[in-house]
């Protein structure tokens, strides 16, 4: 979580990707809006069932 309480996501090489709307243990499903040097900013595009 970040500090806004926006869900934070890690894959290859530590690159992050900020989610609003998410907590810890969300599946979800996003869309890619805005790409940077080293992070990127995505929107929930569908809820995984658990």
């Amino acid at each position: 979580m970040g500090e806004q309480g926006d869900g934070i996501a890690r894959v290859e090489r530590g690159y992050v990707i900020i989610v609003p709307e998410t907590a810890q243990g969300d599946r979800v499903r996003v869309k890619i809006t805005d790409v940077r040097e080293n992070v990127a900013f995505a929107e929930v595009i569908k809820r995984e069932d658990t």
